[in-house]
């Protein structure tokens, strides 16, 4: 709470309920007082406060009443309850009921201040945690996964229909394809959204320490064990757990893994406790795990209970429309994180970027802007502003009005007339199947002089 944060303060008695109402205001809080429950309650209907202190013995409604109406109304409201010594134990039982802390009378001032600094803390935390979680449905949305492609749009309607289930998702693609997002995007917009997303890359983590991770131990249950530690399980109960990278899971623990989803509970490492959980599953992978059910490294019954739903992720390749609305959103990006103007990009480059493979699919794209959007100094991105890799690879066929059009916004004429040149090059090198001898001949120019000049444009030679 800062020094604006509202405070309810009511007390039967009226010369410690404005005594300390005083002692408050001065402190920096914003105090209103109530002389019975019923006044209380009847204020909380039109404002909004953050803490209610009561005293437990009221005329009417008591503390314990306001305690729990206050409650039901809402869980964020913190309710310090003020008692005699001989209610201690009354109060005591009132916290199992929600109450933030309380103090007895004679009132400690001090002590009272201490557990308002307390709940300060906590409506800070609760505050931002909200925020938190209202930047990661945000960042989360559908509408943040570029696409309008064909096979986008399929994606896109299995993932309106799971959003609602508890089904195991199984998301399937290559490398780079935005599998996680994917996962994220299910999560925060479905109605777990509040509840803890809890990834873990099992490929990332040594064998003999991957079961400790999901599952957690207790101290001493192997060498290292210096403490009882959660697993990603735990951490992730009541919401969703993403165990990314399935297919390189030990088969040993695969077995381990399916007695998990069988039974809903986990066993830490060392223990024979076992923690009920209530966790959705998604998984995901690039590789062929029918193929690894077939060559004895994947358990075909932990398959069919993690396959409930598939989401296949197509390759950039397969989409190459979506290149053009995934690039300016790039471009978009990386400008603001570098603070400076949004950049353009030519035609006859996006058109390169269109033509390329793309063997690291939407992750290789997305760092090759950033990378070219760091290197290059004029507003708009050229051919020869590309990775070499990717500009010597592609052979585009730009028209004649592409390259001679003069755009609005201008352009950079050295950099365009190097493209002309640039182009030609490669189509003559083309026509000629590669010979230089040939595409020199072409281009009424001397061997020599075409390798110099592609040296210069960093073609491949």
């Amino acid at each position: 709470m800062e020094s604006n944060s509202h405070i309810l303060l009511i007390d039967d008695d009226q010369q410690s309920r404005e005594t300390l109402a005083l002692i408050l205001q001065k402190t920096g809080y914003h105090v209103e007082t109530a002389e019975s429950g019923e006044q209380g309650l009847q204020q909380m209907q039109g404002q909004h406060f953050d803490v209610v202190i009561t005293d437990l013995i009221l005329p009417g409604i008591d503390g314990l009443e306001i305690l729990k109406r206050i409650k039901e109304r809402s869980a964020e409201i913190d309710v310090i309850l003020i008692t005699g010594n001989a209610s201690a134990e009354t109060a005591v039982a009132a916290m199992k009921s929600g109450a933030f802390d309380y103090v007895t009378k004679p009132l400690n001032v001090e002590k009272l201040k201490v557990v308002l600094a307390k709940a300060r803390e906590k409506l800070q935390l609760v505050t931002e945690n909200k925020f938190l979680r209202q930047q990661l449905r945000g960042r989360y949305a559908f509408d943040n996964i570029i696409g309008s492609s064909l096979p986008m749009q399929n994606v896109f309607s299995r993932m309106q229909k799971v959003l609602n289930t508890d089904s195991s998702l199984l998301i399937l693609g290559e490398s780079g394809t935005g599998k996680e997002l994917v996962a994220k995007a299910i999560h925060f917009n479905g109605p777990r959204k509040e509840k803890p997303f809890v990834a873990i890359n099992c490929g990332a983590i040594p064998a003999e320490l991957l079961e400790s991770e999901l599952f957690g131990h207790i101290r001493g249950s192997f060498t290292g064990a210096i403490a009882n530690k959660s697993g990603k399980f735990e951490q992730a109960n009541g919401g969703t757990i993403f165990l990314d990278e399935i297919g390189t899971m030990p088969v040993p623990l695969q077995l381990k893994l399916l007695r998990v989803l069988q039974e809903q509970e986990v066993e830490p490492v060392g223990s024979t406790k076992k923690i009920k959980l209530n966790v959705r599953i998604i998984s995901a992978t690039n590789a062929d795990l029918e193929q690894m059910i077939h060559d004895g490294h994947f358990r075909e019954d932990l398959f069919y209970r993690l396959n409930v739903i598939p989401i296949t992720l197509p390759p950039l390749r397969q989409r190459s429309e979506d290149i053009a609305l995934l690039v300016r959103h790039f471009l978009q990006k990386s400008c603001r994180y570098m603070n400076r103007p949004v950049m353009q990009i030519e035609s006859v480059a996006l058109q390169v970027l269109e033509n390329y493979n793309w063997p690291g699919n939407v992750r290789e794209l997305e760092n090759v802007i950033e990378r070219t959007v760091a290197l290059s100094d004029g507003p708009q991105i050229s051919v020869q502003d590309l990775p070499p890799h990717i500009s010597g690879s592609c052979v585009v066929t730009p028209s004649a009005t592409d390259l001679l059009k003069l755009p609005v916004e201008g352009l950079d004429m050295p950099k365009r007339v190097i493209e002309i040149e640039r182009q030609w090059i490669i189509e003559a090198l083309n026509l000629s199947k590669g010979v230089k001898a040939r595409a020199a001949a072409l281009l009424n120019i001397n061997r020599t002089t075409l390798v110099e000049k592609m040296k210069r444009l960093k073609l491949p030679l």
